[in-house]
């Protein structure tokens, strides 16, 4: 008889996700089946669900890449994993190990790569497989809950701010403090960095502002840029969570010269676009980057800053069963901190 779990499964874009029994996945050659725990709920699964990016993902699907849990059974050819081991699984599921990419470390950006929770099962399960080459090493005892968002949220803002190559000492500003931004200001600090937080909603910037950000920037009330370059002289560096194209344009401006603003958010449909001045850019020399996710190095790096305590998520827990009210709050934007669904 076969073995069913619970799952949260997306069978059309732009509909609710319905709460199935569907068939536990057997893992393949280098494979873990995981035991859920938690699963946080990302911005990019509410992309995935409402179909906002190009490719849409593969239906019928199960979301989710912010995945605590326990190896509950190890597939063929693995080696270093057993059962009861505690794994996080993050958005880069795999990549082909062989491309120029990939050799050089930047799997992040393999043509090849595939996606947790958006072009392979994700975590609104009871049960998942994933490559044992991509799992994350959760230290023994760690809070899932806790730890999940680190999966996503934490190893993506702490990637963007290395990207950012801003030294400890400077200034950084954090333009958007939602579920990445919160834990952006806390790697930010952790790393040395002084932190200018900006956001439209007081209760965000109350969060930021206990977490450490110096100065807090409420754009719903005064010109942000204005106010940035006012209070610090502008930023050295600009990491841009949100996922307004405004607050995209406006963090370039918000930059010191030869300062560099780092792209983490993503708007979907027709806010991917944004207007710059080019000879702005040109003549302060000013940098934009992006940044997609995190390497598995910076996983690892990441993970490290939350076992030792240095960031820790702002979380509230949902069951699965309330993933489509979940999806809801965060298309209002009414989400502080991140929400994280129990599994186990």
């Amino acid at each position: 008889m076969t073995k069913t779990m619970k799952a949260a499964v997306l069978h059309a874009l732009k509909t609710p996700l319905r709460i199935e029994q569907v068939p536990v996945p057997e893992p393949g050659h280098g494979d873990l089946l995981i035991k859920v725990t938690a699963c946080g709920v990302c911005h990019s699964d509410l992309h995935a669900v409402d179909g906002d990016w190009t490719p849409p993902p593969v239906i019928p699907l199960i979301p989710g890449h912010e995945v605590a849990g326990k190896v509950e059974k190890v597939g063929p050819g693995v080696s270093g994993f057993k059962a009861g081991d505690e794994v996080g699984v993050p958005w880069m599921y795999s990549s082909c190990g062989q491309c120029e990419f990939c050799l050089a470390g930047m799997e992040t950006i393999c043509k090849a790569g595939e996606a947790t929770g958006y072009t392979k099962p994700g975590g609104y399960a009871e049960y998942m497989v994933a490559p044992a080459a991509f799992v994350g090493r959760l230290p023994a005892g760690t809070d899932p809950y806790a730890m999940a968002p680190i999966l996503c949220a934490g190893v993506t803002t702490y990637r963007g701010l290395k990207r950012s190559m801003a030294r400890p000492g400077q200034w950084v500003a954090i333009v958007g403090i939602g579920g990445l931004g919160h834990i952006a200001v806390q790697y930010a600090r952790a790393m040395g960095l002084r932190v200018a937080a900006v956001d439209v909603a007081p209760e965000k910037l109350a969060l930021a502002k206990s977490l450490g950000a110096e100065v807090v920037v409420n754009g719903a009330e005064t010109d942000p840029v204005a106010a940035v370059q006012e209070k610090i002289g502008g930023a050295h560096a600009a990491v841009v969570t949100a996922v307004a194209s405004k607050a995209f344009e406006q963090a370039i401006l918000m930059l010191r010269p030869a300062g560099t603003v780092t792209y983490i958010g993503l708007p979907g449909g027709k806010a991917d676009e944004i207007r710059a001045s080019i000879s702005a850019i040109t003549n302060w020399e000013l940098s934009v980057r992006g940044s997609n996710v995190g390497t598995r190095l910076d996983l690892n790096e990441a993970v490290a800053f939350a076992a030792n305590g240095l960031v820790k998520a702002t979380i509230r827990t949902a069951a699965l069963e309330d993933i489509n009210a979940v999806l809801e709050e965060m298309r209002q934007g009414r989400i502080v901190g991140r929400v994280v669904l129990k599994l186990a």
